[in-house]
């Protein structure tokens, strides 16, 4: 507040030198005049005097103050008034914060591909002398992006109820845990890929009753005194830490096999696949705290999304065994010879195509033999193979054999495990 006298006048505009303007009672001389205040008053006068107006035109410019939308002078008048005048500041703020509510809400999350960027850009500057392997490099970005979430949690938020979502036999199932609990069921089956590697085992002394995610999983919890605490963020971060760590050292090793239990991958798609179930699960982590997150960068989403197209065909063989998919007696085709193909079109970002073969692994797709188009969003399938999508609900656009269709959506939720 200046504390400058001010003498009313009719009219309600005063011009830098002191002389009243015309004023209608619907805004300033400019407005009037299809200009605004600022074209009028662009800046405080040559001596810097202030503007001044009158309390009702002050009072009439408030939304505008708002929203923002006021010239410099107008804005300084405004805030010099506000200090003053205790109804007009009551009205601000009122406005202020209904301005608040028209804004869309923003995520205090960075984009997901900043840290690619600024890593590749300082890599073009000064390459590392061990780099991560280009399989593993999903893996670091998403298990960074999950502390990065973690890091500010309070007691409160390790212990927020989680609901772990899969589909077994074709049915959704469901598990109840914590943040803390899926924290550890994370470093448990990372754990996998450590005793592959030679790493120490994070169940220590620990046996489960088969060596299987979920056994893994269950053995852990119930070994656990209490139920996990945010003290389990420590082990699983300096896991993760020390499995880039040896993968970079050891990168020739991206055929080496890391078993499940039922079933193995090759390490540079266990990594892809560890990935994968990192950003799934910081997904869950994050709707139980209300919290936005954002999918992987399409770079790194392209990688998850090829990996389960290259393990349609073999889960779709599987399932046929079990009496789960479509008999193909009709349609055998030898190793190597094309045969009925679905193409699935990923769109957005991390999209491409794939020709998934329908009769048996070792046939090829085959534009010649597509008997079936089902197109989905890239972040859309990856939930669907994470089981949190109903199948028959997930694809954006099918046509075609509708059994076909059918048989690989099943397949895809059947990749799904807790």
């Amino acid at each position: 507040m200046s504390g400058r006298p001010r003498e009313p006048h009719q009219d309600g505009v005063r011009t830098h030198d002191g002389r009243p303007g015309p004023h209608d009672g619907h805004g300033t001389a400019g407005e009037r005049h299809g200009r605004t205040a600022t074209d009028t008053h662009p800046a405080n006068g040559p001596d810097d005097t202030p503007l001044v107006l009158e309390h009702h035109v002050l009072k009439s410019l408030l939304g505008a103050w708002a929203l923002a939308a006021c010239g410099p002078a107008e804005a300084e008048a405004v805030e010099e008034h506000l200090g003053a005048c205790g109804p007009c500041a009551d009205e601000a703020l009122r406005l202020r914060e209904a301005v608040g509510l028209l804004r869309r809400p923003e995520t205090l999350d960075l984009d997901p591909g900043l840290r690619a960027r600024v890593l590749g850009t300082c890599l073009k500057r000064r390459p590392p002398r061990i780099p991560v392997p280009e399989w593993a490099a999903a893996y670091d970005a998403e298990t960074a992006r999950l502390d990065a979430l973690l890091q500010d949690f309070g007691d409160s938020e390790w212990h927020a109820p989680v609901r772990l979502r899969w589909y077994e036999a074709d049915t959704a199932s469901t598990r109840r845990t914590t943040v803390a609990g899926v924290i550890a069921h994370l470093m448990t089956v990372d754990g996998l890929v450590a005793v592959a590697l030679g790493l120490d085992d994070p169940l220590g002394d620990v046996a489960p009753a088969r060596p299987t995610p979920w056994d893994r999983t269950e053995a852990y919890w119930r070994a656990a005194h209490s139920p996990p605490t945010r003290s389990v963020r420590t082990p699983w971060r300096e896991q993760s830490h020390d499995l880039v760590r040896t993968v970079s050292f050891t990168s020739g090793t991206g055929r080496l096999p890391v078993s499940y239990g039922d079933w193995e991958l090759p390490l540079r798609d266990a990594m892809l696949d560890r990935a994968f179930e990192c950003w799934v699960h910081a997904e869950d982590i994050a709707e139980a705290v209300d919290y936005p997150y954002e999918p992987p960068t399409g770079r790194h989403l392209h990688g998850i999304v090829e990996l389960a197209a290259r393990m349609l065909p073999a889960v779709l063989e599987h399932r046929r065994r079990h009496g789960l998919a479509s008999p193909v007696e009709r349609h055998l085709v030898p190793a190597g010879a094309p045969g009925r193909s679905l193409r699935l079109e990923i769109e957005g970002s991390g999209g491409g195509e794939w020709l998934i073969p329908l009769d048996s692994p070792a046939a090829t797709g085959s534009e010649e033999h597509e008997v079936a188009h089902v197109a989905l969003d890239g972040a859309e399938f990856c939930r669907l193979a994470a089981g949190h999508v109903p199948p028959m609900e997930a694809a954006a656009g099918q046509e075609g054999d509708r059994e076909a269709i059918r048989d690989v959506l099943l397949a895809a939720a059947s990749m799904s495990r807790l």
